[in-house]
């Protein structure tokens, strides 16, 4: 399972951004996906939750960034995406997309995208 994140980049305070998160499985074959959302890593502090889809259950956002960040995703979730807007300088951080996929082959797994940048300038 490949989950494959893009749309970091560089935008002032105020700006706005969005994420995609695409999944794939490069066998082709049939995967379920459980739930998925996004963490963020700025630097020097740990990974923390930012917003997810749980299957059954709607979006939820963390509350630092709830009313100014929306996650959506299509009826499978194959497509995720986050929406930014208002970003702020502590917004600044390595975006991961996550999700727990099931396959016929490994069951239900938790998979981690490469990361991408999102830097907000003051």
């Amino acid at each position: 399972v490949q989950l494959q994140a893009s749309g970091g980049g560089l935008v002032q305070a105020g700006g706005s951004l969005r994420l995609s998160c695409v999944a794939s499985v490069a066998s082709g074959s049939r995967f379920v996906i459980n739930n998925i959302g996004w963490y963020r890593q700025a630097p020097g502090k740990e990974r923390e939750f930012v917003a997810g889809i749980v299957s059954g259950g709607g979006p939820r956002e963390a509350v630092s960034v709830k009313d100014r960040f929306t996650i959506s995703a299509d009826n499978r979730k194959n497509n995720v995406r986050l929406q930014m807007n208002n970003l702020k300088p502590e917004d600044t951080a390595v975006y991961y997309c996550t999700g727990n996929v099931w396959t016929p082959t490994e069951g239900s797994i938790d998979y981690w995208g490469q990361g991408t940048l999102v830097t907000v300038s003051s």
